[in-house]
C-alpha cells in the first residue's frame, strides 16, 4: 500500500501595498506649497513691505528655539500661547457638540421639532460669532469665559444641521427591520439611526472645528488673552511682520493637521 503524502498548502500571497496613491497625495500637496510659495515670492517682489523669504524663515527660527518659556501672561513661547488657543477650541467645541448632537437627533426625529426649531437655526446661524462676543461678556463678567461661549455658539449649528440631515435621511427599510426586532427607543437610537447618522454628524464636526478654529483668532485680538491670535495682534502693533506671517503659517499648520485626523476619522466610520 503506497502512501501519498500530501502537499504543503501554499501559502496565501501577501496584499500588495499601494504606495502609488499617497505618494501622488504627497506630490500634489508639495506641487501646491511650491504655487503658494511663488506667489508669495512675486508678491513680496512688487511690494517692498512684505517680509520676505528669509526674514520669516529667522523668525520662525526664533520661536521655534525656545517655544516653552514663560515669563508672563503677555510674554510666552510660541507653543504656549498655541496651547492656550487650543485649550479655548476644545473646550468651546466639546460643549457645542455636547448640545448640538442631541439636538440635531431630536431634529432629524421628530418633524415637529425640526418645523419649530429649523427656523431658529436659520436665523442665528449667519449671526457672525463675534457678534456674541458682547453677550458673552454680559453673561460670565469675564474675557475668558466670554471666548468660550465665541467658540460654544460658533460649534453649533454645522454640527446641527447636518446631524439632523443624516438621522432624517434614515432609509425606511432600517426602521422596518427596528419594528420587526421591537427596538426599545434606546436600541433603535444605539443600533440604527447614530450608526447610519455617525458620518453626517462626523462631517458637521469637522466643519465646526474648521470654523471654530479660525474664529478663535479674531476672538483673542478682542479678548486681549494670551494666545496665538493675542500673537499675531501684538506683532502686528509691534510692525513685526515676520513674526505676523509665522503666525499665520503655524494657525494654517495647525488647522490642516487637524482637519487630517478628522478626515481619517471620517473614512473610519463611512458605511460606502
Amino acid at each position: 500500500m503506497t502512501i501519498t503524502q500530501s502537499a504543503a498548502p501554499t501559502p496565501a500571497p501577501r496584499p500588495r501595498v499601494n504606495v502609488r496613491a499617497p505618494l501622488q497625495s504627497l506630490g500634489f500637496f508639495l506641487l501646491g506649497l511650491g504655487l503658494l510659495t511663488l506667489v508669495y515670492v512675486l508678491l513680496s517682489t512688487l511690494r517692498s513691505d512684505l517680509p520676505k523669504l528669509g526674514e520669516i524663515g529667522a523668525a520662525l527660527y526664533t520661536l521655534f528655539r525656545d517655544p516653552w518659556y514663560n515669563r508672563g501672561p503677555n510674554d510666552q513661547g510660541i507653543l504656549n500661547l498655541l496651547y492656550s488657543s487650543l485649550q479655548r477650541v476644545f473646550s468651546g467645541f466639546a460643549l457645542g457638540a455636547l448640545v448640538a448632537i442631541p439636538l440635531g437627533v431630536v431634529m432629524g426625529s421628530v418633524p415637529g421639532f425640526r418645523k419649530a426649531l429649523d427656523p431658529i437655526v436659520q436665523l442665528l446661524r449667519p449671526v457672525s460669532p463675534l457678534a456674541w462676543f458682547p453677550i458673552g461678556l454680559v453673561l460670565f463678567k469675564s474675557a475668558e469665559p466670554a471666548t468660550v461661549f465665541i467658540i460654544f455658539i460658533t460649534a453649533l449649528w454645522p454640527t446641527v444641521i447636518n446631524t439632523a440631515f443624516g438621522v432624517s435621511g434614515v432609509p425606511q427599510d432600517f426602521k422596518n427591520v427596528a419594528r420587526v426586532f421591537q427596538f426599545t427607543p434606546t436600541q433603535y437610537i444605539f443600533r440604527v439611526l447614530m450608526p447610519y447618522a455617525l458620518p453626517h454628524i462626523v462631517t458637521g464636526l469637522r466643519i465646526s472645528f474648521g470654523i471654530a478654529w479660525m474664529v478663535i483668532v479674531a476672538a483673542e485680538m478682542l479678548s486681549g488673552k494670551s494666545g496665538i491670535g493675542f500673537y499675531v495682534w501684538d506683532a502686528w502693533n509691534a510692525l513685526n511682520l515676520p513674526n505676523v506671517v509665522s503666525a499665520i503659517l503655524i494657525i494654517g499648520v495647525t488647522g490642516f493637521l487637524f482637519d487630517r485626523l478628522f478626515n481619517v476619522l471620517e473614512k473610519k466610520v463611512s458605511y460606502v
